[in-house]
């Protein structure tokens, strides 16, 4: 569906400060994170840790020596009957949005879920977030969960979507 000349691979601990900073960079724009400051590294050492190349992967991409994005395949809801779900989140670097580097990583998800034994994929998204709305769907991904008013950013209360997707 879509290409890229740039190589995705596992993330190392030592990309986490610019997985960071890429995060950080959508802070203030109300659009993407619940997150309402931006995140300190040393916060994000846990989160990171929950990752594992062959369950739930933490992807970046890679421009020379420059991340310029990042994918992360994380558990929903913790309960080993849930095993095959996860949510996946993607974060361009401002530099880099718009060149197709989102799509390229939805496909690369789909296309690696089965042998991570995820059957449904999962996308929390803001509900005026269209542009990532209009994404997912792209891939076929339909509105599953509709919550509305569930978040408060700068007093003005988001609905969260949650869209799915079957993929096994």
């Amino acid at each position: 569906m879509s290409t890229s000349p740039l190589p995705i691979r596992n993330a190392q601990l030592e990309d986490l400060a610019d997985i960071v900073r890429i995060y950080n960079t959508t802070v203030a724009g109300r659009m993407v994170t619940a997150d309402t400051e931006p995140v300190a590294i040393a916060s994000r050492e846990a989160w990171f840790h929950e990752h594992s190349p062959d369950f739930r992967p933490l992807w970046v991409m890679e421009d020379g020596d420059h991340i310029c994005a990042w994918l992360s395949f994380q558990s929903f809801y913790g309960r080993p009957a849930y095993n095959a779900t996860a949510e996946i989140s993607i974060y361009v670097d401002e530099a880099y949005r718009g060149r197709g580097i989102g799509r390229y990583l939805i496909e690369k998800a789909i296309e690696a879920s089965p042998e991570l034994g995820i059957k449904s994929l999962l996308g929390f998204i803001f509900g005026h977030n269209e542009p990532s709305l209009q994404l997912f769907r792209k891939f076929g991904f339909e509105n599953w969960a509709h919550l509305p008013g569930i978040a408060e950013l700068d007093g003005i209360e988001r609905d969260l979507i949650i869209v799915g997707k079957r993929v096994g």
